[in-house]
């Protein structure tokens, strides 16, 4: 749009070479009430046309093509409701819960390396993360009757204790937390990678190798629960941070992905403790 101004008075220019920036954003301080004509177009506009002009609602979010809240939730919905279904199919035809992490694996690693998020990447990643999802959940659910509702309650309600938490104040992420859960990330992969190789070489033979011990495998079920939940205490830090500061819309996509990974991690993890817990 052009715009030219067809008249202007000498108060007018002094008006506008002295605009104090604290009103120039309110209606009260406006120029608009010196200005004569307009010309937008070549079209002269009357001051009822410069009034309707001016009073317009200012641009929105959405309309600016920023993240918002609402739209971020709609994105995270949208990724949970593929990821159930792809569940559902893992559930019918669990034998394709293995092909479907291994690709799971992979997209993962292309929504986190790829510079500009992708919904078709990130939908992707659900689909197959649910048939894997659904997969082994039927395969512990054949052998341990009613452990599939434990687990969803059971992630349900770590994810709305910890929501909970954050929208009221409670906890937030903090330069300190941050460091010590890398710090009990890493030590609990290594815990799980040496317990791995123990169950693998026959050194421990039961199901859950050295999480069989009640103790250790409560005492391990209650650092992931912490873990997780700090995890979704960074996730939302990251969407808030998104949001106010006016991070392009297709981020909401990176935000859904990131929630998904926690749950998903969370939830496999609450599904495995049970099932060593009742073994």
């Amino acid at each position: 749009m052009s715009e030219t101004f067809a008249s202007t008075t000498t108060k007018d220019v002094m008006a506008a070479a002295s605009t104090n920036p604290a009103f120039t954003n309110s209606p009260a301080f406006t120029t608009k009430a010196v200005v004569h004509s307009t010309t937008v177009n070549g079209k002269t506009l009357t001051p009822e046309q410069l009034d309707e002009l001016y009073g317009r609602p200012s641009a929105t979010p959405t309309d600016t093509d920023r993240m918002t809240y609402e739209d971020t939730i709609r994105k995270i919905v949208i990724a949970f409701v593929v990821l159930l279904a792809g569940a559902a199919v893992g559930w019918v035809v669990p034998v394709l819960a293995i092909p479907a992490a291994i690709v799971g694996f992979v997209l993962a690693l292309v929504n986190i390396f790829k510079k500009k998020p992708s919904r078709a990447l990130v939908l992707a990643y659900a689909a197959f993360e649910g048939v894997f999802v659904g997969g082994i959940t039927f395969l512990f659910e054949s052998q341990w009757s009613g452990i599939a509702t434990q687990a969803v309650f059971g992630t349900l309600g770590v994810v709305a204790v910890t929501l909970a938490l954050f929208a009221t104040g409670k906890i937030r992420e903090s330069k300190r937390a941050t460091q010590i859960f890398t710090v009990a990330i890493f030590g609990y992969m290594a815990f799980q990678l040496v317990n791995l190789v123990l169950r693998l070489t026959g050194v421990v033979s039961e199901f859950g190798g050295l999480q069989s011990n009640p103790l250790v495998n409560i005492g391990v079920g209650i650092l992931v629960v912490l873990l997780a939940s700090y995890s979704l205490v960074m996730d939302f830090t990251t969407i808030k941070r998104g949001v106010e500061g006016g991070a392009p819309r297709i981020y909401g996509w990176q935000a859904a992905f990131g929630i998904m990974v926690t749950v998903v991690w969370l939830y496999t993890e609450i599904l495995r403790f049970l099932a060593i817990f009742r073994e």
